[in-house]
């Protein structure tokens, strides 16, 4: 377990705990009492960070490197996922996965920003960040959507589109506003889910849907708190100051209107429990689909318009 700076009391726990369990494999010392009280003491910790978590801990919570990603929701959420590639126009983009599969008995099609769990899998997926040719992509999943009135759902993990030199050569903002654009006349019920980082335009082109959900320990901004101190105060060193003033949290989230449903997360986090989120996020799923299903084609692209054209807190 990769404990953040904030949970120092819960690694000493685990420490402890460990040691115990070393020394009793090398002698016949009952440890059982002991081992019951330290995860006792340890579950009391954990309601204790976790029930009062400041933004800036809920920050470092989304970017956990064991937190749950895109594919193990595609996984452990969906039914006989199939993959489908490029963009038709120039080429794949591994930061975005895409595909078919059915949600218990619902076929759907699958978008999500994906950033990998280690090393080479961060650097294949380039970090969560796509680049143009991810976002047309999803253009095209979007359209095929509508063409097959297929529901679409996306994930968003992401710390924000690609800023390279290639990416703006080959038109970045253009294939963010044009998934924008895609995704508000798509004909199909559409469903987002922010897991981890919601960073700026490079999450919102996946996020323009009917529903708009968050998990608990999940973030959503038009900056990184690290990037908002370099602007503000010309260094990065402020980024926890910035994060308490960028209403960043899904219960801020939830209080602006931006988003409509906050997915409680195991205590400790989603990465504590992967079977947990993954049960909870699909019962949502379901039951959001549902309801969307009962609206007409033409009320359901007026609301979606209404929404993001017309915002009002």
């Amino acid at each position: 377990m990769f404990y953040l700076d904030f949970e120092e009391k819960l690694e000493k726990l685990e420490s402890e705990k460990k040691s115990l369990l070393k020394a009793s494999e090398e002698s016949d010392i009952d440890i059982s009492v002991k081992i019951k009280s330290i995860e006792e003491k340890e579950k009391t910790e954990l309601d204790k960070i976790y029930s009062n978590l400041s933004p800036w801990q809920i920050v470092k919570v989304a970017r956990h490197p064991q937190r749950p990603k895109t594919k193990d929701y595609v996984q452990n959420v969906f039914d006989n996922f199939t993959s489908l590639y490029g963009d038709r126009l120039y080429s794949e983009d591994n930061a975005i996965i895409s595909g078919m599969a059915f949600l218990d008995e619902n076929p759907v099609l699958v978008l999500g920003t994906e950033k990998g769990h280690d090393m080479k899998s961060r650097i294949k997926h380039n970090f969560g960040m796509a680049k143009p040719e991810g976002y047309r992509k999803s253009q095209r999943i979007m359209k095929l959507a509508s063409k097959l009135n297929i529901p679409l759902i996306c994930f968003i993990d992401t710390s924000g589109a690609y800023p390279g030199k290639d990416a703006e050569e080959r038109g970045q903002a253009e294939a963010i506003a044009q998934s924008m654009k895609v995704a508000l006349n798509c004909e199909a019920p559409c469903i987002s889910v922010i897991i981890g980082e919601g960073g700026s335009g490079g999450a919102i082109a996946l996020a323009t849907s009917d529903k708009v959900l968050m998990l608990s320990n999940s973030i959503y901004s038009v900056i990184s708190p690290e990037g908002c101190s370099s602007i503000l105060w010309k260094s990065s060193d402020y980024a926890e100051t910035a994060s308490n003033s960028l209403k960043i949290t899904a219960k801020d989230c939830l209080n602006l209107k931006i988003i409509d449903e906050i997915i409680e997360e195991p205590i400790g986090g989603a990465h504590r429990n992967h079977d947990v989120i993954c049960r909870d996020l699909k019962k949502s799923l379901l039951e959001n689909l549902n309801e969307l299903k009962k609206i007409d084609l033409t009320s359901l692209l007026n609301q979606r318009n209404n929404r993001y054209l017309n915002y009002l807190p």
